[in-house]
């Protein structure tokens, strides 16, 4: 422990001890504080802190026992002055907190009585401060600094279990394990700390503490669960054993099962068949059986219909409707079909609409529910029997459900809007169906539809009386607004705002609707306050706009900056002209809504700050500042700086790739779960040499859970864990289903080989690691290797289409195609080719979402497609909807046959991004032709819908669209990366909107997105250098070459980060030598001017770190130079 502990400790001893006299004897000392005395003496700090806490609150504390205490010091000649203690308190404080392991070795050190007075001020005590005279301890700031630091809560956590059932009742350890946990990061329940847990519990406590266990379970590991189901087995093993009474061949009885919990999945099939028959008829009996059978989220089927036969073997009716009730998960696996009557078949359907909860198994699930909704419909029709299907109506293809008549639909309402899972093409047809029945849209109608009210039309929206809109907005509309169209979104603000005044209109646009208000309509109403804008969110043009509005109406930057979503729109300008303490008053309104900023807004509050006080800027603003101003921060200040920008995400932060590669260029090691807590996202970031080489396989085991959570691993990065799997788990052969599944995405890393191995020992596993990547990111041996594993396993009948010659081709089949996902790319031509009608009409949905299909794959669908559903002319909106990928298939010849008369058709089409621009044409004068419009007369809708088939449009054609529909959707169009004659004609409409190019501000280029790169040289050179950063990065990448270097370097180097990371290699071929060094100022997040960025670097102290009194760094921007300085043992 550092000398500073000993002086804080002194000095709280201390108060009013500057008088104290050498004279008195060690007799006048009581014990437990002469005891302290001594413990100070001998180093043992936190003992005799603790000592005395325990003799402060049981006796009285007079005022002169410090002058004893000092005595006794004087007497053992031990000399302090007060000036020292003084000035290095809030280093200790300091130290304690960064110092997590020597504050381990200091509480392992201490006694019983030690640690229950310990354990009293840190959980049990209501008491915030603590006193001794003029000296005060705040308690509360103490807990939560400890708790909030990275290592200090896995401190309490080690220490109270070491500690805690020795010392104290194992009640109170079960509440204090149980609060540690839950305020802590569950990662600290590793096995090996499982497996210290004691086994010799009373039978209460053992039960309470199983049940944390319990409330914990989706926080641990499946290695971790694992191990704690045999920490259980063994208690509850010995307990059974010791019981004379029991005559069954089996420990789990009734109430085991009960304190299993979610555990019981972890039993082996040979022992729940052993369970004593009435054992499990008790435990069915149990009312809250019920409850905790619905959460066996990973239970298999194997465990699942082994637990099914020993209840049916117990005497409960498998068929008996009260006892299906019961089942809970258990029914997602239900095989006994045989002689089933519809009823029994509707009573699973309906309780199986909890079976999407499962971890894996979808396609056996999806299977049954099929077998159940032939059995329910036996002598029926599907009008008839809608509304008692449940979500098994998921199953029902577009163009079943397009068979339902409208009062059916309208009937079975109540049972439809719970259900989820829907496809496009479902929604559209159910929601159609519905309101034909209904006639009149209101708001009353649409309250009742849940998850389908996304499938009403543009056109009916936008034909709805404004007052029930109004309402909608605010109520259903609400949950769902994600899911609409830009087309359905328009149409509804469309209809809103044209329908009344503007400032009611506003009032009444609630969440994410107000981000498609444009400018423009924004411009109009100069009345707004600070209240309209709470609750609503904000593109940033809008927060730009709005914040410069309303700041002229107030003096107080808080009551504008207290509305997060107006953070985005505060300019380095505007955080410039603050005052120096309204700067640092209200930053913590920046630092809490960090997520909202541009890593330029990040830029200018660092600078702003470091002129502030650069004495206490906070860490993660010093990464962004050029790579002189890191060389001060000294060794000492490390632990907290790496504390600090691990608790942010740095990619945020810092998004030149050069800089952040020269962040990242040093070597360090990490050698235990300790270095991994102080790292924190930092983690995410570390070379792949360090990986290699740097870290310990100690410090692997927990780090390999913190690297899951890494949205942006380098392919360097993934290989070199790849090899540290291996270390840390062996072949992978040998790895067991629980290691399979922590380890989680970075299976993907593996050979071919070894990912076969895996996915036939553990193919839900493999499946369900599939499931929750992003396609995208799976490598093709890996999708090969679950293909190859699905179709070798696979028992599935296929049947192949009779029309062609598939001899010797097997088709693919429903099961397959379901658990394949993405790897349904590896089908070749000629099985897909052989699917049969039924199975393709089931399944296209699906098949429509695989993004690895090539054009040769992607052209059979199409062909299967028409040869299922007739002649393209007779093709309805939900058939061309559900191709998805499949429609990029279609040639201009297919696209002029569709009917393209309705803007959700073309919205649906639009949202496939990989259209060729003929493609786009075609889809383009197709809807003009069927919906029998010109450009001219286009909705604000109808330019939403049409997406980046907008691109296709030609010069001509474009000077025709209305200004006021133009400019409604500008920012939507200036998300199109469209071609540079096209963008310089919408920046001409642009202009009828917003005024000349040369006097646009920074919300209107941050507004009109790509279209900004349809300027010209001159008008570039008239934009006012502060309004570089606003320009959208995309924007940049579509300026011409020839244009952007005639930027001048004022205006490059004031890009800012995220857009001057975005310059192409091209475009900075055609820079000058002082363009190119304005550039590198805007990369590096410096000044705009040389001479700005050469401010010395003075000491820089962070308000979170101890006083300096390292060396400093002698040169380089690296973080890990600070991470080499605290993760290689240095105390």
């Amino acid at each position: 422990m550092p000398k500073n502990l000993k002086i804080c400790f002194l000095l709280i001893l201390m108060n009013h001890a500057g008088t104290a006299s050498g004279q008195k004897s060690d007799k006048d000392l009581p014990p437990l504080l002469q005891k302290a005395a001594e413990e100070i003496i001998a180093g043992k700090y936190l003992n005799a802190f603790l000592d005395i806490l325990h003799f402060q609150g049981t006796n009285v504390w007079t005022t002169d026992m410090p002058k004893k205490i000092m005595a006794y010091f004087h007497a053992q000649n031990v000399m302090f002055t007060i000036s020292s203690l003084q000035m290095s308190i809030k280093n200790y404080l300091e130290n304690l907190l960064y110092q997590p392991k020597q504050l381990l070795s200091d509480f392992q050190q201490i006694n019983h009585q030690q640690f229950q007075t310990a354990v009293k001020y840190l959980f049990r005590s209501k008491k915030n401060r603590f006193e001794l005279g003029n000296i005060v301890l705040d308690l509360d700031r103490i807990r939560e600094r400890i708790f909030q630091s990275p290592g200090g809560n896995r401190t309490l956590f080690l220490v109270t279990l070491e500690k805690c059932f020795p010392a104290l009742s194992s009640m109170e350890c079960v509440a204090i394990l149980s609060q540690v946990l839950r305020v802590s990061s569950v990662s600290y329940l590793q096995p090996d700390v499982i497996r210290s847990l004691p086994k010799d519990l009373p039978q209460d406590t053992f039960r309470n503490l199983s049940a944390v266990f319990k409330d914990l379970y989706d926080k641990t590991t499946a290695n971790a669960q694992r191990t704690l189901y045999d920490w259980m087995k063994q208690i509850l093993q010995k307990s059974y054993i010791t019981n004379e009474l029991n005559d069954s061949t089996s420990w789990v009885s009734a109430e085991n099962l009960w304190i299993l919990g979610r555990y019981m999945v972890h039993l082996p099939l040979e022992e729940i068949m052993k369970i004593n028959l009435n054992e499990m008829r008790l435990f069915i009996s149990y009312d809250n059986a019920t409850k905790q059978l619905d959460t066996v989220y990973d239970i298999t089927p194997e465990l699942a219909q082994a637990f099914l036969e020993r209840i049916n073997s117990s005497g409960f009716d498998l068929r008996n409707t009260s006892t299906i009730y019961r089942l809970g998960l258990l029914v997602c696996f239900y095989d006994n079909m045989e002689q089933m009557d519809a009823i029994v078949a509707r009573v699973l359907l309906h309780q199986m609409m909890k079976c999407n909860q499962l971890r894996g198994f979808q396609a056996d699930v999806y299977k049954l529910k099929a077998q159940l909704l032939d059995i329910a419909m036996q002598n029926q029709t599907l009008n008839d029997t809608l509304g008692s299907l449940s979500d098994a109506v998921v199953g029902l293809t577009s163009s079943q459900l397009d068979s339902l008549s409208p009062e059916a639909v309208h009937n079975a309402i109540s049972t439809l809007n719970q259900v989820s899972g829907w496809a496009k093409s479902q929604i559209m047809v159910l929601s159609s169906k519905y309101l034909t029945y209904e006639k009149v849209l209101s708001f009353y109608n649409i309250s009742q539809m849940g998850a389908l009210v996304t499938g009403i039309s543009t056109q009916s929206f936008y034909n709805m009386n404004p007052k029930e809109l109004s309402q909608v907005i605010r109520g259903t509309l609400s949950q769902y607004a994600s899911d609409l169209s830009p087309a359905q979104q328009q149409g509804i603000l469309t209809k809103m705002l044209a329908s009344r005044d503007l400032s009611s209109a506003v009032t009444d646009i609630q969440g994410a609707f107000f981000k498609e208000v444009c400018l423009s309509d924004l411009w109009k109403e100069t009345g707004f306050n600070s209240s309209i804008v709470k609750e609503k969110e904000l593109r940033t043009s809008q927060a730009l706009f709005l914040y410069e509005l309303l700041s002229k109406k107030t003096t107080a930057p808080a009551d504008l900056l207290s509305i997060g979503q107006l953070v985005k729109g505060v300019t380095c300008q505007q955080i410039e002209r603050m005052s120096t303490d309204s700067f640092l008053n209200n930053f913590r309104f920046f630092e809490q809504n960090l997520q909202l900023l541009s890593p330029y807004q990040v830029n200018c509050l660092a600078w702003k700050f470091w002129k502030a006080s650069n004495t206490s800027i906070p860490p993660f603003l010093l990464s962004v500042l050029p790579a002189q101003y890191l060389e001060s921060i000294s060794g000492t200040s490390c632990v907290p700086f790496l504390i600090s920008l691990g608790k942010t995400e740095l990619e945020l932060m810092i998004v030149n790739s050069h800089k952040k590669n020269t962040v990242l260029q040093k070597n360090g090691s990490i050698s235990d779960e300790y270095d991994v807590d102080i790292l924190g996202n930092l983690i995410c970031h570390l070379p792949p040499a360090i990986i290699r080489d740097g870290i310990s396989l100690r410090a692997m085991a927990i780090a390999l859970h913190q690297f899951r959570f890494c949205r942006q691993l380098s392919h360097e990065q993934k290989t070199e864990i790849k090899y540290k799997l291996t270390e840390l788990y062996g072949i992978p052969k040998n790895w067991t289903a629980q290691t399979t599944q922590d380890i989680g995405p970075f299976v993907a890393l593996l050979s071919k080989d070894e990912l076969t191995v895996l996915a036939e020992k553990f193919p839900n596993t493999i499946l369900q690691i599939a499931k929750m990547a992003q396609p995208a990111s799976l490598p093709e041996e890996f999708l090969s290797a679950i293909f190859e594993s699905i179709r070798n396993s696979s028992t599935s009948i296929r049947a192949s289409d009779p029309t062609t010659d598939c001899t010797g081709i097997t088709a693919p089949s429903s099961d397959e195609i379901i658990k394949l996902a993405e790897a349904n790319a590896f089908w070749t031509v000629q099985e897909l080719q052989c699917l049969d009608t039924d199975t393709f009409t089931k399944n296209v949905e699906f098949l429509a979402t695989v993004m690895s299909f090539n054009r040769s794959q992607l052209i059979v669908l199409k062909e299967k497609a028409k040869q299922v559903w007739g002649a393209l002319p007779g093709w309805k909106s939900y058939h061309i909807i559900s191709l998805g990928r499949i429609a990029l298939a279609l040639n201009e010849s297919e696209i002029e046959a569709l009917d393209l008369s309705s803007i959700d058709t073309v919205a649906a089409l639009s949202q496939q991004t990989e259209w060729t621009l003929v493609q786009a044409k075609s889809i383009l004068q197709g809807f003009l032709e069927d919906s029998g419009q010109t450009v001219h007369g286009l909705k604000s809708f109808d330019l939403a819908g049409l997406g980046a088939n907008l691109c296709a449009l030609n010069t001509t054609d474009i000077k025709t669209i209305k200004t006021t529909e133009f400019s409604a959707v500008i920012a939507r169009v200036g998300l199109l990366p469209c071609s540079t004659p096209v963008l310089e004609e919408f920046k001409k409409v642009a202009e009828s909107v917003f005024g000349i190019a040369a006097e646009w501000n920074s919300s209107i280029i941050h507004e009109i997105g790509t279209i900004a790169a349809g300027l010209n040289e001159k008008e570039f050179k008239a934009l006012d250098k502060d309004v570089m950063p606003y320009f959208q990065p995309a924007a940049i990448r579509h300026i011409p070459d020839e244009v952007f270097k005639e930027l001048s370097p004022e205006q490059i180097a004031n890009l800012g980060l995220e857009n001057a990371a975005m310059v192409t290699e091209s475009q900075r071929n055609h820079l000058n030598a002082l363009q190119l060094q304005s550039l590198q100022l805007a990369l590096d997040g410096a000044r705009t001017s040389v001479q700005d960025t050469q401010t010395s670097a003075s000491i820089i102290q962070s308000t979170h770190t101890p006083a300096s009194n390292g060396a400093h760094f002698s040169s380089g921007f690296s973080i890990w130079l600070c991470a080499l300085y605290i993760l290689c043992p240095t105390y």
